[in-house]
């Protein structure tokens, strides 16, 4: 039987068990959909776009079990299973009986159309606690979904760098058209420097375990919000879209918020995202991911172009949302590999060194500590201790301002080359704070001062523990503590975005959440200015 002529057939109410009043049909390049009101039939077509292949019926059979199992991961209520379309006597037929198996359907509950994600934002209906529930699905599903050294392979800078080129030659010739030059070759050299200079976290990913069988198609009108949240509809049909790293995964739906003109709730989401997984590395490779997913969705809108069967009005509209997209990956790129001058300040013993010893570890960035350059200007070992008067020997104005000069020389000499610093001093000076904010405008780097806070019980007791360490460098103390806070200024004028004052009393991870909610809410923002806010 000749497609065409199942998809009438499969119209007619009267085939169906349920006994709906009428059938509704949807058609996607790749499936046939018949809803009923209380399930969805979902027939493939005998298609082959390389990418994928249903050209047979044991094919088409073997798809339509890998989509039910692998939705199961996700909603198992959902996915019913595979329902056999028979053929008798010139008649159809649904599920067991006699006649010619001539057809395979995935069987699944219809969800309501309201209750979908795109729909939610539309009404403005998206909450926080709404996001958590997200976040946690998501970051849950990623903890379980299956890995080896199969799916692990697909990390590899070589299969990525492979999936990177494809995209940028399948879109050489939308140069001038949904893109310009400019923004290709853009886009395309800070994609290539970035995968250079970041193999070793590529290849961290990979180690660690983060390579996973994922969704592979996670956007907006595949998740469901109803009392529980149900994501549907992944990849069954390429391994190579689905076996990727997690931070892939989770960047669709990013980008996919990012484009709808939700760039703060896309912040919220990979923030939420982080504070259960603790994957924090995750966010060095986001901006990556999220240029990857806009521009692949840029090429398959530029696809529509060339479509002989699509008219011209409805070319003009796809060629409006694939240079919406290609904006979007081109912005993404722009901070690739923009470095950042990251700067700690506060009063001894309020955790600044805890802070920026973490996030070097976690994030590679380096770091640069004042104890230790401050020794190595008087000539001292890391681990010897001059307990001085406050503001006496090394801790005079003055040699307090050749070390920080001399900190200053060597992040000057670090951030140009696009690696990020970390300066661990007390910045209790204007003055200083001021500086470190010029040097990353000249060397075009990002910037943040993480103002440490704690009351002063809790620092009486770090000081007390860190005296008794014989490896820490710091010679910070109690005894000075009063003229340390009496010759502290304020940190004033400076610019919310660039300013966090972060209180240190609880557990390192939630000074992590909180620094790096900071740094996702500025990147949002930066966008929505970007884009003007505006919402397709």
């Amino acid at each position: 039987m000749e497609f065409s002529a199942l998809v009438a057939a499969l119209q007619d109410p009267g085939l169906y068990p349920e006994r709906p009043e009428k059938v509704d049909l949807m058609q996607t390049h790749v499936s046939a959909i018949f809803l009923t009101g209380k399930h969805v039939y979902k027939v493939k077509k005998p298609v082959d776009f390389g990418f994928l292949d249903f050209t047979t019926l044991e094919k088409r059979k073997f798809y339509c079990q890998q989509e039910v199992e692998l939705n199961r991961r996700l909603c198992p209520e959902i996915y019913l299973g595979v329902v056999e379309i028979r053929s008798h006597r010139g008649q159809i037929f649904l599920g067991e009986g006699p006649g010619e198996i001539i057809e395979y359907a995935v069987l699944m509950k219809q969800l309501p159309q309201d209750c979908m994600m795109d729909r939610y934002l539309a009404r403005g209906a998206i909450t926080p606690a709404l996001l958590h529930k997200i976040a946690v699905k998501i970051a849950d599903f990623h903890s379980h979904a299956a890995t080896n050294s199969e799916i692990a392979s697909f990390g590899k800078i070589d299969t990525i760098r492979k999936n990177v080129e494809e995209n940028f030659a399948q879109t050489e010739k939308y140069a001038g058209l949904s893109l310009s030059a400019e923004s290709f070759g853009e886009i395309k050299e800070s994609t290539h420097r970035f995968m250079q200079k970041q193999l070793p976290l590529f290849e961290q990913r990979i180690a660690g375990g983060k390579i996973r069988d994922c969704h592979g198609d996670l956007h907006l009108q595949h998740i469901c919000l109803t009392d529980e949240i149900l994501i549907f509809d992944c990849i069954e049909f390429n391994q190579r879209f689905r076996y990727s790293d997690v931070v892939a995964d989770l960047a669709f739906l990013l980008m996919d918020l990012d484009f709808h003109g939700y760039p703060l709730l896309s912040a919220d989401l990979a923030s939420g995202y982080l504070n259960i997984s603790h994957d924090w590395p995750l966010f060095l490779l986001l901006d990556f991911y999220k240029s990857y997913r806009a521009y692949v969705r840029g090429k398959v809108t530029s696809f529509c172009l060339d479509d002989p069967d699509i008219s011209p009005a409805e070319k003009d509209s796809a060629l409006k949302q694939a240079r919406r997209y290609f904006h979007l990956a081109h912005h993404y790129s722009r901070r690739l590999n923009r470095p950042a001058l990251l700067i700690t300040c506060g009063l001894v013993g309020t955790g600044k060194t805890t802070i920026d010893r973490t996030l070097s570890e976690v994030l590679g960035w380096n770091l640069l500590s004042s104890d230790i350059f401050r020794k190595e200007l008087a000539h001292l070992s890391p681990g010897e201790h001059r307990y001085e008067k406050f503001h006496q020997g090394i801790y005079s104005p003055d040699f307090s301002r050749r070390t920080y000069q001399a900190l200053f020389e060597r992040a000057g000499n670090i951030l140009p080359a696009g690696n990020s610093v970390i300066i661990d001093a007390s910045f209790k000076k204007k003055m200083d704070r001021q500086e470190a904010l010029t040097l990353a405008k000249q060397a075009g780097a990002g910037f943040l001062l993480i103002e440490c806070q704690s009351d002063e019980g809790e620092i009486q007791k770090r000081l007390a523990s860190r005296a008794t360490d014989e490896n820490e460098p710091s010679n910070g103390r109690w005894e000075i503590f009063a003229d340390q806070k009496e010759d502290f200024e304020r940190v004033e004028g400076m610019s919310p975005d660039l300013h966090l004052p972060l209180k240190t009393h609880g557990s390192i991870e939630e000074g992590l959440e909180a620094i790096f909610q900071h740094l996702l809410k500025r990147a949002g923002r930066e966008l929505l200015s970007q884009f003007d806010g505006v919402k397709e």
